[in-house]
């Protein structure tokens, strides 16, 4: 799913939202989600999972083209860690 069909979705199950206003809605989760980690908190949605970030070191890697070795400064990550009701979703059998 996109965020496009996402938007549709919701103006569809709810319909005394016009279209902009499903849109401003998953614009501001998705920016809230995106603050909150950014300011290195942690966004957890109850049955859904948790996003969180992770520290990855420095490293050296290699430009895939020439096999010249590039410096990869050190950076942070988005992680998602399903939660129990997702994951029992996911792994029903019929």
């Amino acid at each position: 799913m996109i965020r496009s069909e996402l938007i549709q979705k919701i103006a569809d199950l709810n319909p005394h939202l016009t279209l902009k206003d499903a849109e401003r809605v998953v614009a501001t989760v998705l920016d809230s989600i995106a603050e909150t980690l950014a300011a290195g908190g942690r966004v957890e949605l109850r049955g859904f999972g948790a996003f969180s970030t992770r520290a990855r070191e420095s490293r050296t890697g290699r430009n895939p083209r020439t096999g010249v070795p590039v410096a990869v400064e050190a950076k942070r990550v988005p992680h998602f860690k399903p939660g129990k009701e997702l994951r029992e979703r996911l792994n029903a059998k019929g």
